[in-house]
């Protein structure tokens, strides 16, 4: 899927400055352990690869603290995976038995958890955390244990930044890198031309958090190069109390647009509702996360409140792949719902599961480094997300960027950018004042 105008690689040369109209502006728990050690299930030892016991596999999670909701998304979409897989016959003809320990949304509990998967429970494989913040560090443990470490939501730059993280050739994220998110947005404020009232104004406030900056930074340096007039950019706290304070900043900056670094329904919500007392409507509202959480969000913020909404991400619930499509039906007839609700941490989660798949099936072992081997090798895997690709760090260099939006009144979750892109609706350019 391509838009009409190419979206702008992070890595690209910045535009030159294009006055812009405000006028054009008509976005489980379960408990195993193996009886190999932890070097046997590191490089895969005889005992290791030729058993015919199950497969295990060991996760942190998020099921308590402030990333407790995508956390439990996660289990979901793991726990989806293995029982599609079990299903089928399992993995090289064994079953697939998973591990996960609550790390509480806490840096350092996510630590000793991948130590203990790894050093008392000696699980054959690990999958990531939720959040870059958490992944960082995670990674880093399997790394220094010769771990392949597989995730969905760990895609800042600090997850792949040489300089500081030592795991940076053994992660390998299946979504989207995590600083392109916002460039179908920019895409399509490039695409609205030449000023005819006012040069654009925007706000860029930020949580200070790895996964909300990088996206917010680079749509900033993007959007000013066009000759969006910045208005408010700064970093706030990521704690409740600071949330008023900073939409209270923004309200009255007045801008046209509101690029907002978030990382949980909570954030957004808080902002949508100060904006509201501050009778403040920004005529283009876009979220680094939070609207894709599906009826979380809608039930958090009201539906009418949601309409206009946008978020970038690589995957929703329509999107246009078989296996997708079988997925989403399968957690609704799991988990209960309607498939607009499925959220997006679903599908990064079994997206894993099948990367993993796809290298133990190839290698025909649980081999770590021959599986570490194969991730770099440039081969194209396929997932409920579609094509990953990972390059020389990591990152999925084959994921499709897109932007999602709320509309008719909260009821549909919609895929509005980049425009002209296959299953791509038209935006809604002015967002709705917000209701009572």
């Amino acid at each position: 899927m391509s838009a009409n105008l190419p979206w702008f690689s992070r890595n690209a040369v910045a535009l030159g400055a294009v006055a812009l109209a405000v006028g054009a502006l008509a976005a489980c728990s379960s408990s195993s352990s193996s009886s190999s050690t932890g070097s046997a299930a590191a490089t895969g030892s005889a005992s290791s690869s030729s058993s015919s016991g199950p497969i295990t596999i060991g996760a942190s999670l998020s099921l308590t603290g402030d990333f407790s909701a995508d956390g439990q998304a996660y289990k979901q979409g793991y726990n989806l995976w293995v029982k599609d897989v079990n299903a089928a016959g399992g993995i090289l003809g064994r079953q697939v038995k998973l591990t996960i320990l609550d790390d509480q949304s806490d840096p350092n509990q996510v630590v000793t958890n991948y130590q203990t998967l790894i050093n008392t429970d000696h699980v054959d494989l690990t999958f990531g955390p939720f959040s870059s913040l958490l992944t960082a560090p995670a990674s880093a443990v399997a790394a220094r244990n010769g771990y392949a470490f597989v995730e969905g939501a760990g895609g800042a730059p600090t997850v792949f930044d040489t300089q500081s993280n030592e795991a940076d050739h053994n992660v390998f994220d299946v979504s989207l890198p995590v600083a392109d998110e916002f460039l179908p947005f920019v895409d399509y404020i490039a695409s609205l031309g030449a000023a005819k009232d006012k040069t654009l104004t925007a706000a860029y406030p930020s949580a200070n958090d790895p996964f909300a900056i990088p996206p917010v930074q680079l749509a900033q340096a993007k959007l000013s190069a066009l000759g969006v007039k910045t208005v408010y950019s700064k970093v706030f706290p990521e704690e409740t109390s600071s949330y008023k304070p900073a939409a209270d900043q923004v309200a009255a900056a007045k801008p046209d647009i509101v690029v907002l670094g978030s990382t949980d329904v909570p954030t957004v919500s808080s902002f949508m509702s100060e904006f509201a007392q501050d009778h403040f409507t920004p005529q283009l509202f876009i979220a680094a996360a939070g609207p894709d959480q599906g009826a979380a969000f809608t039930k958090a913020v009201g539906a009418g409140n949601a309409t206009g909404m946008m978020v970038p991400d690589g995957w929703y619930p329509g999107y246009a792949n078989a296996t997708s499509k079988k997925m989403v039906s399968e957690y609704v007839a799991q988990y209960g719902g309607t498939a607009s609700g499925v959220n997006a941490d679903i599908a990064e989660a079994y997206s894993v599961g099948q990367v993993v798949n796809q290298a133990i099936t190839a290698v025909g072992s649980v081999n770590n480094a021959k599986i570490i081997s194969y991730l770099h090798s440039g081969v194209t895997l396929q997932s409920v997300q579609g094509a990953v690709k990972f390059d020389a760090l990591g990152e999925n260099a084959s994921s499709d960027a897109f932007v999602f939006q709320w509309q008719d009144s909260g009821k549909n979750f919609d895929q509005v950018l980049p425009v002209g892109a296959t299953g791509s609706v038209p935006i809604i350019a002015t967002k709705p004042a917000w209701q009572s």
